[in-house]
């Protein structure tokens, strides 16, 4: 399902988009095409991408094209999604160790959706960082890995 969702290739696409998309959640999904996780996670975004339409706007960004972000980001994991609002990075506490990415894939349509709304209300009311409202089993878990410590 990757196909139906567009791709940015490139940093400087990368930041146009982070640039440009206003009034708007902008959903960064990182991860590769041929990935599994990655292609469950683009079938839930390219099923939902119409109905956020008003809300969101998704892109699919491969880690090996845009080192720079996915080494900002800390991506090492993937698939993982970053999301932003008016060029700011929103935060979200999954009740994890990390707020700033989604890592892995939503295990329902309604998460995602409902995941955005709060994203989308909690901007529109000035806030950088929402409470999830995916129940905490629908979350993946995972260990963070610090480099260089």
């Amino acid at each position: 399902m990757s196909f139906l969702l567009p791709k940015l290739s490139c940093k400087r696409e990368v930041d146009q988009a982070i640039k440009s998309v206003a009034e708007k959640v902008l959903v960064l999904r990182f991860g590769r095409d041929n990935d599994a996780v990655c292609l469950q996670l683009d079938d839930i975004l390219a099923k939902t991408a119409h109905d956020l339409s008003k809300m969101a706007v998704i892109y699919l960004v491969d880690v090996d094209n845009v080192p720079v972000y996915t080494q900002y980001f800390d991506i090492s994991y993937i698939p993982s999604t970053v999301f932003f609002f008016n060029g700011q990075h929103m935060k979200v506490d999954y009740g994890s160790p990390d707020h700033t990415k989604f890592i892995g894939s939503f295990k329902t349509k309604q998460d995602f959706i409902d995941l955005i709304e709060v994203i989308y209300r909690g901007a529109m009311r000035g806030k950088l960082i929402v409470r999830s409202p995916i129940d905490p089993n629908n979350i993946p878990k995972y260990d963070l890995l610090y480099q260089g410590i």
